[in-house]
């Protein structure tokens, strides 16, 4: 049900929602709130951008899911629609619009893997194929892999297992939909922040000597770093 209304991918500095343009308004609306709702932690302070298409959709429609967004913490940060309605409504609404093709300047964070056939059964991820910044986040409802380092300041936040192919020193939150089984993976291992699921995991000050690649997982209640050779 929930991906035939709605559609969630990580963008810019926050989440692309696409609705269904032709499932009733409350329907549509409804199950984002649950989505969120479920989801909260990956959710949590995330930029909002909505893609509603050539639906029409009139002003108290459109406040009713600003507001939707607002009472969870979320800012509704630009309305992508081909409606001169829709987007008069979000011109009322003091909410920026474009004519909902992608903006050139704005480069996603993370990139979608393409499908492949294989005879292995996988899951749905997200490449970022550069150093992430203080500032910048990922989101993703799969795994996300960064083939770079995640500096201070930055985060990723993800329903699935991290991979960092560098120095992992800014905040990380895998399994954030409550999935314990998930694990964060770096070559160089000292997050501000480290969770997975609703374990939270801290690197002590100068807990390690040398460099190198290194597990991060759950095991009982707690979360535990290993070495990998």
């Amino acid at each position: 049900m929930h991906e035939e209304l709605i559609a969630i991918k990580g963008f810019s500095d926050g989440l692309l929602i696409s609705l269904s343009p032709t499932e009733s308004w409350q329907s549509v609306t409804d199950q984002l709130a649950s989505r969120i709702d479920e989801k909260a932690d990956f959710f949590a302070g995330a930029n909002i951008t909505v893609e509603l298409g050539e639906r029409p959709v009139p002003k108290y429609e459109l406040s009713s899911l600003k507001a939707l967004l607002e009472r969870r913490g979320l800012t509704l940060s630009l309305v992508r629609s081909a409606s001169n309605t829709t987007q008069k409504s979000a011109e009322s609404l003091d909410v920026p619009t474009d004519n909902g093709a992608a903006p050139e300047a704005a480069e996603p964070m993370a990139r979608e893997t393409a499908p492949v056939n294989s005879e292995e059964t996988g899951t749905a991820g997200v490449l970022f194929r550069r150093t992430l910044r203080s500032g910048r986040t990922i989101h993703s409802e799969g795994h996300v892999i960064v083939f770079g380092d995640v500096n201070p300041g930055a985060k990723v936040i993800a329903l699935g297992d991290v991979v960092v192919w560098g120095k992992l020193r800014g905040y990380v939150h895998a399994g954030a939909g409550g999935d314990a089984t998930a694990i964060v993976c770096a070559l160089d291992m000292s997050p501000s922040q480290l969770r997975i699921a609703e374990c939270v995991f801290r690197s002590p000050p100068g807990r390690r000597k040398k460099i190198m690649p290194e597990v991060a997982l759950v095991r009982g209640d707690e979360i535990v770093v290993e070495t990998r050779a």
